[in-house]
C-alpha cells in the first residue's frame, strides 16, 4: 500500500462508540423552528422546533466530537464533546447572533437542561426554569418592539425597516395598535372572493358577508348552529 493511501486512510474520521446516557435536552419557546450549524464538530447540524409556553419544543443531544491533527501519516485525534458542552453551545451562539439579545435577562425563551426529558417533565419538574425564560423573552420581545417603534419613527413609516421577529414579539405582548402591526396586517389581509372586502387570510369565514373560503383548511370542519 502506498504511503499516500496510508496516509488518506489515516486521516479519515470515524467515531468511536458514544455514551448512550450522555444527553441533554434543548428547550424552546420560540414560535419559529431554530436551525444552528458547527461546522468543526459531527454531528454538527441541529434543529429545534417551534415551541409555546404551554408546548416547548424539544431537542434532545448527544455528544459531538472533533478531530485533531497529529503528525504526518498518523490517524486524526477524536476530541469527544459532551452533550451538555454542546447544548451550551447551540443555546448562546443562536441566542448570541440575534437583535435586541444582552446574553443576560433579555435574552430568547431558550435553555437547555442535562438528561433526556418530555414536555410532560418539562412542564411538572421544571416550571421554575420555565417560568424564567418566558420573563426574559418577555423582556426581549419588549426591547424588540421599542426598537421598531424607533425605527418606524425614523424612517417615515416604511414597513420594511420592520422584521418578522419584531411582529412575533408585538403580538405576542398583545401590542396589535402599534401602526406597524396595523400596517402589516392590513398588507397581509385579502379581498373576499364573494363580496370584495378586505378579509383577514387566516380565518375562514368573512366577517362580511359570512362566506365561507373553501380553501381554507379549516373550512370542511365548520359547523354552525341551526
Amino acid at each position: 500500500m502506498s504511503f499516500t493511501l496510508l496516509g488518506a486512510l489515516n486521516k479519515r474520521t470515524v467515531r468511536a462508540p458514544v455514551n448512550p446516557m450522555d444527553k441533554s435536552t434543548i428547550v424552546s419557546i420560540f414560535p419559529r423552528e431554530i436551525k444552528e450549524v458547527k461546522h468543526t464538530i459531527e454531528p454538527g447540524h441541529f434543529s429545534i422546533p417551534a415551541g409555546t409556553v404551554e408546548k416547548p419544543g424539544l431537542l434532545v443531544v448527544g455528544p459531538s466530537s472533533w478531530w485533531k491533527e497529529l503528525e504526518e501519516n498518523q490517524p486524526l485525534l477524536e476530541i469527544p464533546t459532551s452533550s451538555i458542552v454542546v447544548a451550551d453551545s447551540i443555546v448562546k451562539d443562536w441566542c448570541n447572533g440575534v437583535l435586541a439579545c444582552n446574553m443576560g435577562d433579555t435574552i430568547p425563551g431558550l435553555f437547555y437542561l442535562p438528561g433526556e426529558h418530555t414536555i410532560f417533565t418539562i412542564l411538572k419538574d421544571h416550571k421554575s426554569r420555565l417560568d424564567l425564560a418566558i420573563e426574559r423573552q418577555n423582556r426581549w420581545y419588549l426591547a424588540l418592539c421599542q426598537m421598531a417603534d424607533a425605527l418606524w419613527a425614523t424612517s417615515g413609516g416604511n414597513p420594511r425597516t420592520i422584521s418578522e421577529v419584531m411582529r412575533i414579539a408585538a403580538q405576542a405582548l398583545g401590542f396589535e395598535d402599534k401602526p406597524w402591526i396595523k400596517d402589516f396586517q392590513m398588507a397581509a389581509m385579502h379581498r373576499c372572493e364573494a363580496c370584495g372586502n378586505l378579509r383577514d387570510p387566516r380565518y375562514p369565514v368573512c366577517p362580511h358577508c359570512k362566506a365561507i373560503d373553501p380553501k381554507h383548511p379549516m373550512a370542511k370542519e365548520l359547523k354552525f348552529a341551526v
